[in-house]
């Protein structure tokens, strides 16, 4: 299950050719537990969605960054 908390990073790796890598910042968590779905700001249109993690994307805590 996946589970994160404001502030770390979610990243969804594309799975065609001609799309790209979208990365955001999740900046609320409405589940006490962390569970999805999460709202996220996206980097790349510098806006907010309500997002519900697929196969394609990843969580990356933000004390696993450097």
């Amino acid at each position: 299950m996946v589970k994160a908390v404001a502030g770390d990073q979610v990243v969804v790796e594309s799975s065609h050719l001609a799309a790209h890598r979208r990365e955001g910042q999740i900046v609320e968590v409405p589940d006490p537990n962390g569970a999805p779905p999460y709202r996220v700001h996206w980097t790349d249109t510098d806006t907010d969605t309500l997002f519900f993690p697929g196969p394609d994307a990843h969580i990356v805590h933000s004390g696993e960054r450097r």
